[in-house]
């Protein structure tokens, strides 16, 4: 159904979604209930309830979705005859009267309801969380409870061929006390990793994807793709190695039906013991292509299965289980009864002299079939018997990739996976003594299946186990890899997935398709030996990914986490983690080498591929911690000098408009990371609306988005504000105040010149320029005005020629640290510094050279020093009562003379005529005429000997004056201006009261 129309709850026939425009109704006093908030555990089936009239009113079930088709009881439509608009009051006690309908829309986040547009999630699962449904619910796939849906699946993976045809040699070759070792080592893995998947699974409601959901929620999209990806392959070639199991143990048991010649082995000798025995035994096997022809049958036909869905495969998993406990059951039943009539003589039944020649370890070499040979190529030791018994007690996951389709997962996943773990391990605790104390070490070692042997009535009950329980194995990774990779798919991270995606509750057939690819592609290599390595490492890395995820998520211990499984710890989390890495380098530091690239390479390709999702992960919360713990550490005491850093406050607000959809000057981002040293530093880019914040605070969202974007697009380590006030001035001064934490607070305060403020006649730039700075100063913040944004270099345009500074007045050494940052930057790498020292004619300009050349010499800036003699005021006016300049100032002097002269006449006449103080934006300000020639005068003088030394320069920094006080702004406007005519690009700088520079190491 689309968006915007209305199913009926009666008739189920969709009716024309209502125009634009239209608004439901506030609920009123007299108006019944027609949405009421259930408990989870509302019956469903229960759709009515009675009022206090006692007439019926259809109840809707709870769930509901936010953009899914809602169905809304006819009574709430418009013109309902059912309306009685004259109930009585009893009748009004509504639980939506608190409230308002429009107000509860708004709570629940249902703005489709409205005809609002619902923001698009920041994550694909950030939309999921709220499940409302009004009207008839909608049919879903069925549901499994912690039996059917958790325990018999990890079952089946957990009990596959290793028990059968590899389990009795492993206690043959490691000793009992050895094998019980091993048993508990991996069996501890895989103990501790339930744990800490119960604890990340009882956290929250967990969706599909199992592993991979909980990974990539605690670490990141880009851990947790990788380690789901890598897992996907260990199923998905999982479920190849039970296939040629099951196949290769049908060709044992029936050898007639090879289509091709078996492999036949001749050992003339064996190694019992230590010493060589004298004998030949011959050791058949099947042909490689018996194995991949019968296999890619038997993984046809369980895709087949697969196919048909969770439904089908969990009537199945019986069909499968129960032999495979049945056989079980047979093997003990042999062993206890042991030996009997036509047992071989190695067959000793249960003895305390067996178990006490067997307690011991005998490594030795075998050939490629197992069997003990001095010239054996293989040489087996207690690493290469992890490597070969691991696989038996994986499989701890299966419950979990099938998360989506469980009934209760916080309360399943946990007593299913942990039951399953405990039973199969102190199953092999068990057999490990019962084989043992069963036969002689050289029928464990040569009889490769003592089960079958021993069993009880014949070996065939054994035959038909194995092949049922490795195809139960199978059939569990058939069904969980593809769920897995539908899951990855469905959040939209790497779009080369997008083919895998699937609706709700719908099945993964395209990716059972490619699972069933790569299953056939392992059968057809064949070599079980070679397969069984890949899966354990997989494996082992994404139960290492589930324990880090969960200690990282404990040790921080966000307000968040509130598992509700209890039994768990951070240290018992690292534990495992822990005991999963030393497992891997055990097995083959190669192999896990080349896993720990497969997913290196996969994080890579994600992180530059992949789209953004912030799904609130542990790394995020441990960086969060790591800056407050940082903040606290810095305190609110002074940065040393050594240790200070340029924390740019970027005004973005432009003097006058900006083309549509532009956040601010495109060059202000290029300017800010021309203040960072190789790109380290943060700046913090500002803008102001004007009006009522409860009016524009959406508007103020977006801008906000766009002025992050832009940030983004420029590659700029920075973060955007936007500020609603009643004006810039206001904007800036809440800004100024409040911006920042601790010793985090931004330093220095960078705004564009106005240039435009007299070409297009913008009266109120003045005051709110002067008002700016103003606030700068009180608030100890140094400012850095940039004069000629427009033909600010980007990256891409190397400058030459000079960096001039004229250093007019102390600043506490900023104006030199710019300097020396730009010089860090390629644009600007070619360029010299020019220090020019403004000094009266009465100086010793020498003195004062030699002074400056030794500060800059300590600390460590290179830079030519030129001193300039200036006219101060007073000696200008005892010789002249003009001023004649021959240089491109003049005519600026002589209009700027006049219009403020103008001005100030003008001031003069509304004054006189209202008959009150000089007022000027509002305050009272007192002209001193003899003050304000003096101010121009003074820029006169600096901008003349700006333009004869620095007109090429690549950019002039001056000191910047601060606004006399009582001035009218516009007169400090045109001083500014009087200063930067012609210059094409300056930086006006201004310190605050302290160094920022050393001469100390």
């Amino acid at each position: 159904m689309e968006n915007g129309e209305i199913e009926g709850a009666d008739d189920g026939l969709p009716v024309p979604a209502p125009p634009n425009g239209r608004r439901y109704r506030p609920v009123g006093s007299d108006d019944r209930a027609v949405i009421q908030m259930t408990s989870m555990e509302t019956d469903p089936s229960s759709s009515t309830s009675t009022t206090t009239d006692g007439a019926a009113t259809p109840q809707p079930p709870r769930n509901l979705k936010p953009g899914a088709n809602l169905t809304i009881d006819p009574s709430m439509q418009e013109g309902s005859s059912d309306h009685d608009t004259t109930s009585s009051g009893s009748r009004g006690d509504s639980k939506l009267e608190l409230f308002g309908f429009d107000s509860l829309v708004n709570i629940l986040g249902l703005k489709s309801m409205t005809g609002e547009q619902i923001q698009a999630p920041s994550s694909p699962r950030d939309g999921e969380d709220v499940a409302i449904t009004i009207g008839r619910p909608k049919e879903t796939a069925p549901k499994f409870g912690t039996m059917m849906g958790v325990f018999v699946p990890c079952l089946q993976n957990i009990l596959g061929i290793i028990y059968y045809i590899r389990f009795t040699w492993i206690v043959g070759m490691a000793g009992i006390w050895q094998s019980l070792v091993l048993v508990s080592f991996c069996g501890a893995c895989t103990f501790l990793t339930g744990l800490s998947l119960s604890a990340i699974a009882t956290n929250g409601a967990m969706k599909g994807g199992g592993p991979y959901y909980l990974i990539g929620r605690a670490l990141g999209p880009e851990v947790g793709v990788s380690i789901g990806l890598c897992f996907f392959l260990g199923n998905a070639v999982a479920g190849s190695m039970y296939v040629l199991g099951a196949v290769e143990t049908f060709l044992d048991a029936v050898p007639s039906a090879g289509l091709f010649q078996e492999s036949v082995t001749v050992v003339n000798n064996t190694l019992l013991n230590g010493t060589a025995t004298a004998g030949t035994a011959t050791i058949a096997t099947p042909s490689l292509h018996d194995l991949q022809v019968y296999g890619v049958i038997v993984t046809i036909l369980l895709c087949f299965i697969v196919f048909g869905g969770v439904k089908i495969i969990n009537k199945v998993a019986p069909a499968f289980l129960i032999p495979v406990l049945f056989s079980l059951l047979c093997i003990y039943l042999g062993v206890f009864i042991a030996p009997r009539h036509n047992a071989p003589k190695g067959i000793t039944g249960l003895s305390i002299a067996s178990l006490r020649d067997n307690w011991g370890s005998e490594y030795q070499r075998t050939n490629n079939a197992g069997v003990p040979d001095p010239n054996g190529s293989i040489y087996w030791d207690f690493n290469a018997l992890v490597g070969l018994f691991f696989p038996a007690v994986t499989g701890i996951m299966a419950g979990s990739n099938r998360s989506a389709s469980l009934k209760d997962t916080q309360r399943s996943i946990p007593i299913g996976t942990l039951s399953a773990t405990l039973a199969t391990t102190a199953m092999y605790l068990f057999s490990v003594l019962l084989f043992g104390a069963l036969s002689t070490r050289e029928e464990l070692l040569t009889d490769r299946l003592l089960t079958a042997t021993v069993a009880w009535p014949s070996p065939a009950v054994i035959y038909i186990g194995i092949i049922l329980s490795t195809l139960g194995a199978a059939l569990q990774s058939l069904t969980g890899a593809p769920r897995l990779l539908a899951a990855i798919a469905n959040d939209d991270i790497l779009p080369v997935l997008n083919y895998f995606k699937v609706s709700e509750g719908a099945e993964p057939h395209t990716a059972t398709l490619f699972t069933s690819l790569i299953c056939i592609g392992c059968v057809i290599i064949g070599n079980l030996d070679l397969i069984t390595p890949t899966i354990t490492m997989f494996f082992l890395l994404c139960y290492a990914g589930v324990n880090l995820s969960c200690f990282l998520l404990d040790l921080l211990d966000a307000p968040s986490w509130r598992p509700r499984w209890k039994f768990h710890h951070w240290s018992l989390s690292l534990v495992g983690a822990l005991l999963c890495i030393v497992i891997m380098f055990l097995i083959s530091w190669s192999f896990t080498v080349i896993s720990l690239a497969l997913a290196s390479l996969i994080y890579y390709y994600v992180s530059i591929k992949g789209k953004a999702g912030d799904w609130g992960d542990g790394f995020k919360s441990a960086y969060f911690q790591l800056a407050l713990r940082s903040l606290r550490s810095l305190g609110a005491n002074q940065v040393h000098p050594k240790n200070w850093y340029p924390i740019p406050l970027i005004l973005c607000r432009p003097w006058g408009k900006l083309p549509e959809n532009v956040p601010c000057h495109p060059k202000l981002a290029d300017f800010a990371n021309c203040m960072k040293k190789k790109g380290r530093g943060m700046s913090i880019f500002v803008s102001t609306i004007d009006g009522d914040y409860h009016e524009l605070a959406e508007d103020a969202k977006t801008a906000c988005h766009q002025l992050e974007a832009y940030i983004e697009y420029k590659r700029c380590e920075g973060v955007a504000e936007i500020i609603v006030a009643p004006s810039m001035s206001e904007g800036f001064r809440s800004i100024v105040q409040t911006m920042g934490l601790g010793n985090l607070k931004p330093n220095i305060v960078v705004v564009r010149y106005p240039e435009i403020w007299r070409r297009e006649n913008l009266t109120e730039i003045p005051s709110t320029f002067v008002s700016i700075i103003n606030d700068c100063i009180i608030a100890n913040k140094a400012v850095v005005i940039v004069k000629g944004l427009d033909e600010w270099p980007n990256e891409f345009q190397r400058q030459y020629g000079t960096i001039d500074l004229y250093w007019i007045v102390r600043d506490g050494g900023l104006m030199l640290l710019l300097s020396q940052l730009l010089l860090t930057k390629e644009t600007f790498e070619s360029c010299k510094i020019q220090v020019f020292c403004i000094a009266e004619e009465d100086n010793d300009a020498e003195e004062l050279k030699t002074d400056v050349k030794k500060f800059l010499y300590d600390l460590r800036m290179h830079a030519e020093v030129i001193v300039v003699t200036m006219k101060s005021w007073e000696s200008h006016v005892e010789s002249s009562s003009s001023v004649a300049q021959p240089d491109d100032s003049q005519e600026a002097y002589t209009s700027a003379r006049q219009r403020i002269s103008t001005y100030l006449s003008e001031m003069k006449e509304t004054t006189q005529r209202e008959g009150r103080p000089q007022m000027d934006d509002g305050k009272r300000v007192v002209v001193n005429e003899q003050k304000v020639d003096k101010f121009l005068y003074t820029m006169l003088k600096l901008n003349s000997t700006i333009l004869r030394y620095s007109r090429m320069a690549a950019v002039v920094l001056v000191s910047l004056p601060p606004p006399p006080l009582n001035h009218p702004a516009y007169f400090y406007m045109e001083y500014m201006d009087l200063l930067v005519e012609n210059v094409p690009r300056m930086l006006i700088v201004r310190g605050y009261r302290r160094d920022v520079v050393t001469f100390f190491t």
